[in-house]
């Protein structure tokens, strides 16, 4: 995969069904996902392989050991980290195409020492009143967003 495409990053996500979920975005717009471990399931678990139907051989998946290895072994490029705490609104915020898009974990999203070293927050503008959106619902937004912006977006119309 070209390094010129946004991609995707998971620090440690424990629900296999949003994996699943973004092994499809992978697959399906042609960019690199990273599965940062530890993860809350085993990869071969049922509701991932799920979720991922088919597509698990067109996605472009790498899983990395820990977040040190991520950081380690990941091209160049921006760490876009995706969270609800004091960010810029995804509207307002412009993707590069060697981006990488991070998402936190599911239950606790993601650490001070993460955010640290993030070069850029965005937030999905919600509903005051809301919490929060899924992982693989957010990964999808940001993505079609920052694949839109970079001239990324191909395929059927």
């Amino acid at each position: 995969m070209p390094p010129t495409r946004p991609g995707l990053a998971l620090l440690q996500p424990v629900i296999p069904q949003n994996v699943g979920a973004c092994i499809r975005l992978s697959a399906c717009f042609g960019v690199d996902l990273h599965v940062i471990e530890p993860v809350g399931f085993r990869f071969d678990d049922s509701a991932m392989k799920r979720a991922a139907l088919d597509y698990g051989p067109l996605a472009h998946m790498t899983r990395h050991a820990d977040w040190d290895a991520f950081l380690r072994d990941r091209a160049p490029g921006r760490l876009v980290l995706f969270t609800t705490k004091g960010a810029t609104p995804l509207n307002a915020f412009a993707f590069r195409p060697d981006d990488v898009l991070l998402f936190g974990r599911e239950t606790a999203g993601a650490p001070e020492t993460v955010h640290a070293v993030a070069d850029a927050r965005v937030v999905i503008p919600l509903r005051p009143d809301a919490r929060s959106l899924n992982l693989s619902v957010s990964a999808g937004i940001g993505l079609f967003e920052a694949l839109r912006q970079t001239g990324g977006l191909g395929g059927k119309a």
